[in-house]
Formats: structure tokens, C-alpha cells, sequence
């Protein structure tokens, strides 16, 4: 019996030694085959993103923008794979009355997507049903419209078509044709033959309200008779012509349309109004935040929005409506930016409210979702947000814009150079024929040319005592 006892005491022992080994195996397998399917999900996670210019553009079979190169990066801190499929039913996320989520954030929630990343804005509905991670872009809700229901006309408007420096060019032009008309008409004697006995037509005021009236084109008598006079008038009317064609035709090209006189600074001026449409994306949270708010101008932009059905099921299209006109899109700043960048007629709105930001949305608890927002914290303080948004953004509006730029003064150098040849030439003719008749009136006389030219320089540059001599010799002659 003791033997006996003994030999099973043994087989028990060897039982549970196998039974013990048998389950470290399980164990074992188990874990190995836990470690396998984390590095297999790890290592191709399933990404969900939404088609909108310059997150996520189609290029060939690929996808490209500002959220891939995101992806990419993140990527590469994080060491995982990743495979990319656009959301079926085209949408952000959206919860409905029932409580279940469309878009991205529902294919998260129902487990058809490991991360979701697009310009999914961080609102509190979102971060209820899904993780989202810090922000890797600000933003906030503003106006898109076209530059010419977005800008009021100011009451110097008319001064618009040409520069500060070339009216200040203008400016010295007129006076200098002036100054010069009335220098020339004095030393010629074609125009001013007898200075003792005639007075002269052309005194300084009577020059500067004779080129004011040719700068209007509408002339102010009497005219030059001498050839230097009239070279000096044909070359300021040459001047005045070609200034004219291009103010008034920068003027033209530059004014707003006349079917529209409406100035939209921000919200409160678009609620204030009926004159233009203005809608929202439809089921965005652009919409979410004026159906919430308690402010009465975002509250009447929603009833208006709600009872006009002015939304828009694109981004796409708020800004076709735009370029069309008579059309308000209101949506996010970022992405009005990038449509201003594109369109030079589009401008948008200083105000922006509502101020949020885009992050990334993953299952809820998932921790993963820790270390991506440390990956987009580092990747923000080492520029490379800010570098992915100057890529993305970059304006393509040159020199080509909507409203004609004011004509600069290199513009008009021709007619500046013109008109400068012209009063020089007129000078020198009015000089030559002052020459001409010093040294006729030398050899009547017998006199030096030299000193018959400075008596007539002297007596026809006198401004106030020009006719005395010729008084004095008529009251002599009284006096005889």
C-alpha cells in the first residue's frame, strides 16, 4: 500500500506539472499572438479624410495637401503606417436626432476608422463622442464676398487712379507751365512789343488761370502770339490730353459696380441688410455655433439662413456663389484665406469670431491620441506648421488683380519729359527773339548788344514799375 501510495502521489505531481506547462504555453501564445495583431493594426492604421482644397487633393491615385504632409510627419514620431480612404458620405460629422454621427466622426465611432484627419473644427459635441487631439491649426468663422460689395466708396475716391507722388508731379507741372508762360511772354517781343507804352496781358495770375483752364479743356483767352508762347501751350496741351485719357480711364476700371452700393464690414452689417444673399456650409459647425449662440445679430444670421435655406453643400460652391456676387459665404477663416489666395476678385472680412481650432479625432480613450498631440506641439514649435501653411496657402494673385493699381509717376515719365522739352524750348525761343531785336535796336542805336539786351531784360522782368518811364515822359510833354 505504500508503494502504491507513493507511485500515484508521483503521477499526480507529473499531471499537474504537465497541466502547468500546458497553460504557460497558452500563455505564451497568446501573448505573442496579442503583440502580432497590435503591430499589425499598428502598422497599417486606417485614416479617414474628406477631399477639400489644400488638405486633401487627388493627385493621380494619391492624395495630397496640407493634411497628408500633417500625416506624414506625425508618421514619421510616432513610427506607424498608415493607409488613407476618403469618408463615403462626404461629411465632417454631424450627430442627428437620434444620437448617431455621419462622416468622419461616425466612421470613428463605429470603429470603421483608426484616426480622422481633416479640418475637423474641435467642438465640445465632437470631443463627447470621439478623442481629438491639440489643435495644429487656429481658426475662426468670417465673410467671403466679392471686393465690390465688401468696400464702400470714401469721399477722395475720385483721387484713386493716380498715386500721392504723381498728383504732387501734376502739381509742380501746372505751376512750373505757369511760372514759365508768364516768364516767356515778358522777354518776347513778338508777344510784348512795347513795354513803355503797353501793358502786358499775361501777368502771373492770369498764366495760372490760363493752364488751369487748358488742364480742363476749356480754354481761357487771350492766347500766346508768339511762336515761344505757343510751343510752351501745344506742349501742356499735349500733356493735359494724355492726363486726362489715363485718369479717366484708370478711373472707369477702377470704380465699383453700380448694381451694388453696399458696404459689408462684418456681421453686423450682413444682418443689417437684405440687399445680398449669405449662407453657411449645411450640417457644419460654422452652422452649429449661430444656432447656439445667444448673441441676437449671430441669432437673426441663423433664423435668416434657416428660413431663406441658403446653405451650401460645399465648400466649393460658397465660394462659386461669391465670385458670382450678390453672394455672402460665411465659413471658416482658413478656408476663405486659401480662396482669396486663388481669386483675386474674392476678399474677406476683418472680423472674425468664434475663434477654434482643427484638430485630429480618434477612437474615445485611445492613447494614442496623447502622443499625437505632443507630435503636433513639436512639429508647431519647430515651424513646420507654419512652413506647411505658407506651402499650402500660397497666394497666386500677382500683378493681375481685380481693380486697376493707381498710375505710379514712371507711368507719365514720357509726358513729364514732354512737357519739360517743351518749356525749355520755348524758353530758349523767347531768349533768341529778345537777341534778335536787342541787337536790331544795338545797330539803330549804336549801342553794345550786351547793354541794350540787360535795359530790355530789366524793363520787361519789372512787375510794378514797367509803364512809370512812359508816365513821366506824357506829363513832361503835358508840362511843354
Amino acid at each position: 500500500m505504500p508503494a502504491a501510495a507513493t507511485s500515484w502521489t508521483l503521477v499526480r505531481m507529473q499531471i499537474r506539472r504537465l497541466q502547468m506547462l500546458f497553460g504557460i504555453f497558452v500563455l505564451s501564445v497568446g501573448f505573442w499572438l496579442d503583440i502580432g495583431v497590435c503591430t499589425a493594426a499598428q502598422s497599417e492604421m486606417r485614416i479617414t479624410t474628406i477631399k477639400q482644397e489644400p488638405y486633401a487633393m487627388s493627385k493621380g491615385a494619391q492624395l495630397e495637401g496640407f493634411c497628408m504632409d500633417l500625416l506624414s510627419e506625425v508618421a514619421k514620431k510616432l513610427g506607424f503606417k498608415y493607409k488613407v480612404h476618403l469618408v463615403k458620405d462626404s461629411s465632417y460629422g454631424r450627430q442627428d436626432e437620434s444620437g448617431n454621427w455621419n462622416g468622419m466622426i461616425g466612421e470613428v465611432v463605429r470603429g470603421e476608422a483608426d484616426l480622422a484627419i481633416a479640418p475637423l473644427t474641435l467642438t465640445a459635441a465632437r470631443e463627447k463622442a470621439v478623442g481629438m487631439t491639440k489643435p495644429f491649426m487656429q481658426t475662426g468663422i468670417s465673410i467671403l464676398l466679392r471686393k465690390d460689395i465688401s468696400e464702400g466708396a470714401g469721399f477722395f475716391d475720385f483721387l484713386t487712379p493716380f498715386t500721392a507722388e504723381t498728383w504732387i508731379g501734376i502739381l509742380i507741372a501746372y505751376l512750373g507751365t505757369a511760372v514759365c508762360i508768364f516768364i516767356v511772354t515778358r522777354l518776347s517781343p513778338c508777344e510784348w512789343s512795347q513795354p513803355q507804352t503797353e501793358q502786358n496781358r499775361f501777368s502771373l495770375l492770369h498764366s495760372l488761370w490760363y493752364t488751369a483752364g487748358a488742364l480742363t479743356l476749356q480754354g481761357a483767352g487771350p492766347h500766346p502770339k508768339a511762336l515761344s508762347g505757343r510751343v510752351i501751350c501745344c506742349s501742356w496741351w499735349l500733356f493735359t490730353i494724355v492726363l486726362l485719357a489715363c485718369y479717366f480711364s484708370n478711373l472707369n476700371s477702377s470704380k465699383t459696380s453700380e448694381s451694388t452700393h453696399l458696404t459689408v464690414k462684418g456681421f453686423e452689417d450682413l444682418a443689417n441688410q437684405d440687399m445680398i444673399e449669405y449662407g453657411c456650409l449645411a450640417g457644419s459647425s460654422t452652422l452649429s455655433f449661430f444656432k447656439n449662440s445667444n448673441n441676437p445679430v449671430y441669432r437673426r444670421i441663423y433664423e435668416h439662413m434657416e428660413r431663406t435655406k441658403s446653405f451650401v453643400s460645399s465648400m466649393d460652391e460658397g465660394v462659386r456663389r461669391a465670385k458670382e456676387g450678390n453672394f455672402a459665404f460665411i465659413g471658416e477663416s482658413v478656408s476663405l484665406d486659401l480662396a482669396v489666395a486663388r481669386y483675386c476678385e474674392l476678399v474677406r472680412a476683418h472680423e472674425v469670431v468664434g475663434m477654434r481650432g482643427y484638430s485630429i479625432a480618434a477612437p474615445l480613450g485611445s492613447p494614442i491620441i496623447k502622443n499625437l498631440s505632443v507630435a503636433i506641439l513639436q512639429l508647431s514649435e519647430a515651424g513646420e506648421l507654419a512652413y506647411l501653411r505658407s506651402k499650402w496657402w500660397a497666394s497666386s494673385c500677382l500683378a493681375n488683380r481685380a481693380k486697376s493699381s493707381a498710375v505710379q509717376p514712371h507711368s507719365l515719365k514720357g509726358m513729364f519729359l514732354v512737357l519739360s522739352l517743351g518749356l525749355g524750348l520755348g524758353a530758349l525761343l523767347a531768349v533768341l527773339e529778345l537777341t534778335s531785336k536787342s541787337r536790331r535796336s544795338a545797330a539803330e542805336q549804336k549801342k553794345s548788344c550786351c547793354s541794350v539786351l540787360t535795359e530790355e531784360l530789366s524793363l520787361r522782368l519789372r512787375t510794378s514799375d514797367a509803364n512809370k518811364p512812359q508816365e513821366n515822359v506824357e506829363k513832361d510833354k503835358e508840362k511843354a
